[in-house]
């Protein structure tokens, strides 16, 4: 799995025509708690469906469990992180599709009243809908048949694929839409995912910077204590534990793509001392940087 040097993605999608593009996501004999999702964002939807093993996803400051079978629906502009919860494989599809999917239904008044205001984001759809409303899971059958069009690519699969996620989207909106309307419309959980992309977009460029809890605290204008609770709910991990996962990572990679020497990584990662970043390196990946290499 590649490491991502920016918090936002821009997903390359099959074609202009048809915005949308499904990532087949597997990660062999991971190890509990380990990274199976990188946290990003995007302007896109995404639909996880689980297809292996048992995982922990962050969506906008909310840890939601899955297992095989479940499913997750991340709003456009959403954080989303995900880690495993125990040893052994993981694998999941990604269906990521942009809104403009659907630009020529906008005439549609039905359209315009069911799935519009989730497309524009004045409603959002439960990121676990199965919590919510059991019934819902009935209507997953819809993407089992989209995994099959994508996968067999037969005469106008793009069109089928498009029916079927609007189908999806409007069974949906009928099931949560009425009482959604009904309360009163709820400020979108974008606050502080909005306020900490800046600092997690800095740290995900300049991991080997020495940035202190309280100069982080103060870049998103919260004390320690909150900025501390805040961060875990967004990202799943302390701020330190973070930072350390953003360099190990990148220690990885240095590690398995270029020949620089251990002490040179160390030092590129943020990590003065290199029997500190040993040692760090073994607690994150669980061999030494040596026996990675090697």
């Amino acid at each position: 799995m590649t490491y991502p040097r920016e918090l936002k993605e821009y997903p390359q999608l099959q074609e202009k025509t048809y915005p949308f593009r499904l990532f087949f996501n597997k990660t062999m004999d991971t190890k509990a708690n380990q990274n199976i999702l990188f946290l990003h964002w995007h302007e896109h939807f995404e639909i996880i469906v689980m297809e292996h093993g048992h995982a922990l996803f962050h969506i906008d400051s909310q840890p939601y469990e899955v297992k095989q079978g479940d499913v997750l629906i991340v709003p456009s502009g959403g954080l989303h992180v995900g880690y495993s919860l125990k040893d052994g494989d993981v694998s999941y599809v990604s269906i990521v599709f942009h809104s403009s999917l659907f630009n020529d239904w906008a005439d549609d008044p039905q359209h315009e009243k069911f799935v519009a205001p989730y497309l524009d984001n004045r409603f959002q759809f439960p990121v676990k809908p199965s919590d919510h409303e059991p019934a819902s899971s009935a209507y997953y059958s819809l993407l089992s048949g989209i995994l099959t069009e994508y996968q067999n690519k037969g005469p106008a699969y793009q069109l089928i694929i498009k029916n079927q996620l609007h189908l999806l989207f409007t069974l949906l909106a009928r099931t949560f839409l009425p009482h959604q309307q009904a309360s009163k419309p709820k400020e979108r959980l974008s606050i502080n995912r909005e306020r900490f992309k800046p600092l997690l977009e800095h740290l995900e460029e300049h991991f080997s910077d020495k940035i202190t809890i309280e100069e982080a605290a103060k870049s998103v204008n919260l004390n320690p204590y909150h900025f501390c609770k805040t961060f875990k709910k967004l990202t799943g991990r302390t701020f330190v534990d973070y930072v350390n996962v953003c360099r190990m990572d990148e220690a990885e990679r240095l590690l398995l793509e270029t020949h620089l020497s251990v002490t040179e990584i160390a030092g590129m990662v943020g990590c003065d001392n290199p029997n500190y970043f040993t040692k760090l390196y073994r607690q994150y990946k669980g061999l030494t940087p040596s026996q990675a290499r090697k």
